[in-house]
């Protein structure tokens, strides 16, 4: 894939704004429609639909950083860039699940019943069964899941 740079004056809140853009729905979807193989041709990189950072407008980065900050700031250690986006008061977003949702997220059978239709992670999940004789990947985002809740982890 080619290199997004910025100049050394770029500020954060137009590099907010260029990780929105390509978080898109609109972006994956050009995207999967043109990409053909495993590499991103240049002569496609400039097909996207990406905005230069000159097209925000202020009102623009007031609207889309702190969307930005709450859809990427979801773990402590990522406190310095929400500094970075003048969010000194923010916390890490869990987004409000439930422990029974994030079950559900990880293996739908597990809540829903064994003859549910749908899976989430089938190919990890079958693959730590196979190697490791369990689903390891969600008992451990289960635990911690725990932690955090019973206010172990910080």
């Amino acid at each position: 894939m080619p290199l997004m740079l910025f100049g050394p004056g770029t500020a954060n809140g137009h590099r907010a704004a260029l990780l929105g853009n390509l978080c898109t729905r609109t972006l994956d979807f050009v995207a999967r429609s043109k990409v053909g193989g495993t590499n991103l041709n240049y002569f496609i990189y400039k097909q996207l639909p990406v905005f230069f950072s000159d097209r925000y407008t202020p009102a623009a980065l007031d609207f889309i950083v702190p969307r930005v900050l709450e859809l990427t700031y979801t773990a402590c250690d990522l406190h310095p860039r929400a500094d970075d986006l003048a969010a000194d008061d923010a916390r890490p977003v869990l987004y409000g699940l439930t422990r029974e949702e994030l079950r559900y997220i990880l293996n739908p059978a597990d809540v829903m019943g064994a003859d549910h239709p749908s899976e989430t992670f089938r190919v990890l999940k079958r693959n730590e069964e196979c190697e490791l004789g369990e689903y390891r990947t969600q008992r451990l985002v289960l635990a911690v899941w725990d932690q955090l809740q019973n206010g172990d982890l910080h």
